[in-house]
């Protein structure tokens, strides 16, 4: 007997947002393509719509989230969001209106222990020996049927040790699982619709320090950034800057102060960290010769580990100086102390000085 997947939609949030689908892509869908240096987007559409020529608003990263879940809600009637607080708009309000417009069987509240990703490892073991083992264990036949598990993470300012964790290496560390974090409003919808019209699990984290502060025209239509692939924000010549969520934002000040000391940085978000994009880094290294990887997370077991091995292993007879990594500490996540804790702007700037005069 052959299982066939669910064709219904479930969307979750707190620990996170679960969308099951039916397998056919809806003909509106369009696809925003990958290679977008600063504001310049090449978009890659359908010929009944696309973003082009569609309206754009002004949106933060809530209202952008927002408008790509009421997007996915609109084009498959079997979805739903189902979570901590979704019915009244939670606590990000990236909600709101939701059940009163598609009705109290698709927009729901569940107990979910809060809305911060620090508190999603209770579910840890249902998504990494089940959602994540799915398609594999059926040998193919069926999947976990587009889930897709938000979770609001990283520094915020004022969070302190239990809202301000970034989780992202303990996933990117499970096969089967896909992990994406957004660094505009732009990159956070067309991510999290590509996330929710995904077959396999995706873990979706929000840089919640992002969701107010982070503000640009958006299309209010439906589109896809591709999963997998990076995004080059900016060329340069001597260093190759790496980063994701609101850390790109760091790295594009560091950039701008290196810059005034004669230093040309390439900066890559690598919008998804599991499958990450290799060609586009490993290409950039070869070109500059230097590579520094920055995140929130602490130092050790960091998921810039990952991308200093492989592109030490892929890249080694281009390197001018050893790969270098700007992160969070190897502590518990203080709170009076946070700005010491976060690696800043200056700090990324101190790294690049050292490398390129390596």
């Amino acid at each position: 007997m052959i299982l066939q997947p669910s064709s219904r939609l479930s969307i979750g949030f707190g620990i996170g947002l679960a969308l099951r689908r039916q397998h056919s892509r809806p003909a509106e869908h369009v696809a925003l393509q990958a290679s977008r240096h600063d504001e310049a987007t090449n978009i890659s559409a359908p010929a009944k719509h696309s973003p082009q020529n569609s309206r754009v608003a002004h949106m933060n990263m809530a209202n952008a989230v927002h408008s790509a879940l009421e997007a996915a809600m609109e084009l498959e009637p079997k979805s739903c969001v189902f979570g901590e607080d979704v019915a009244f708009g939670g606590v990000f309000r990236c909600t709101v209106g939701l059940q009163s417009r598609f009705g109290k069987n698709r927009c729901f509240n569940t107990p979910l222990s809060e809305q911060f990703a620090d508190y999603i490892y209770p579910a840890f073991d249902q998504m990494v020996n089940e959602a994540a083992k799915y398609r594999y264990r059926s040998g193919g036949m069926y999947n976990v049927g587009g889930l897709t598990l938000r979770a609001p993470y990283g520094a915020v300012g004022h969070g302190g040790a239990y809202h301000s964790q970034s989780p992202e290496s303990f996933f990117c560390h499970v096969p089967g699982l896909k992990v994406v974090i957004p660094s505009s409003p732009m990159e956070a919808k067309g991510l999290l619709l590509a996330s929710i019209f995904e077959p396999d699990p995706v873990v979706f984290f929000e840089p919640k320090m992002m969701y107010r502060t982070s503000a640009e025209d958006v299309p209010t239509g439906s589109f896809t950034i591709p999963l997998g692939k990076a995004r080059v924000i900016s060329t340069g010549q001597d260093i190759t800057l790496v980063g994701w969520g609101q850390q790109v934002v760091v790295l594009m000040e560091a950039a701008k102060l290196a810059k005034q000391e004669g230093v040309s940085c390439e900066i890559i978000d690598l919008r998804t960290l599991q499958p990450w994009d290799r060609e586009t880094v490993i290409a950039s290294v070869e070109k500059t010769g230097r590579l520094l990887v920055s995140h929130e997370a602490p130092l050790t077991g960091g998921f810039g580990a990952e991308l200093v091995a492989e592109v030490t292993k892929k890249a080694f007879t281009s390197l001018l100086s050893p790969p270098v990594r700007v992160c969070g500490m190897d502590t518990p996540f203080p709170l009076v102390l946070e700005s010491i804790y976060l690696p800043s702007a200056l700090r990324v700037l101190e790294a690049i000085k050292s490398s390129v005069l390596y």
